[in-house]
């Protein structure tokens, strides 16, 4: 709330309570003043509303914390309905390569959510491929320190993770869940490239971007095997 508005908000509130209002004009500052900082998030009309439902079940004079209280108990709601997702058709605009275009437009889309000016986004349904709550455990195992929208930006530069991504998403088997017997990765790391060393031998050195071929058929068994376990 601009701090010029603060004047108008006890003005309201005086109409239905004169003891809200300072008679000293020195008083009177001061009173706009802590009023201004304690509501500086504070929406106008949401603070307006706010003294009205005070006073439709209070006798007591409102104080700035009652509206602020309330406010922030609203955005904590609109934010716990609020899933986060980012829909980029929704900003047909944004370069896709814009990392900080794209965290400007979910910073914004945020601020819009917790000030009301846009609602809460659900998540959308999966309607093919495996259920969601297996999509959801597989994905936690892979393990994340960023939000999935930094995630899928950040994929064209991690092609490992990224094709264990998409391989849970799309419901395929991961082939990075089991060792590889051609490169000897242990489960977890990515297989390597193998060549002929000057002393003769082979050795593993260069990561792979994609799997052997036999570590992805030996992830496709664990997952039949498993399948039929569970049967």
């Amino acid at each position: 709330m601009d701090a010029a508005q603060i004047p108008q908000l006890i003005a309201q509130i005086a109409l239905a309570d004169p003891r809200v209002r300072r008679e000293d004009k020195t008083e009177r500052r001061a009173q706009i003043h802590m009023w201004a900082g304690i509501l500086t998030e504070v929406p106008y009309d949401f603070a307006l509303q706010a003294a009205q439902q005070h006073y439709a079940a209070s006798q007591w004079p409102i104080n700035p914390s009652d509206i602020a209280a309330r406010w922030q108990a609203t955005v904590r709601d609109r934010m716990t309905r609020h899933t986060g997702t980012f829909e980029p058709g929704d900003y047909p605009d944004l370069d896709p390569d814009d990392v900080i275009g794209y965290l400007q437009a979910l910073r914004g889309q945020r601020q819009a959510v917790a000030r009301g000016l846009q609602p809460p986004s659900n998540v959308r349904a999966i309607t093919a491929g495996p259920a969601a709550d297996a999509v959801t455990a597989r994905l936690n195992a892979l393990g994340t320190y960023v939000p999935r929208q930094v995630d899928d930006v950040l994929d064209a530069y991690r092609p490992v993770k990224a094709a264990r991504r998409e391989a849970v998403i799309t419901g395929q088997p991961d082939p990075l869940s089991v060792d590889c017997d051609w490169c000897q990765a242990p489960a977890g790391e990515p297989c390597r490239s193998r060549r002929i060393a000057p002393g003769g031998g082979a050795t593993a050195n260069r990561r792979r971007s994609t799997p052997h071929p036999s570590r992805a058929d030996d992830a496709r068994d664990a997952v039949r095997e498993q399948q039929e376990a569970d049967a």
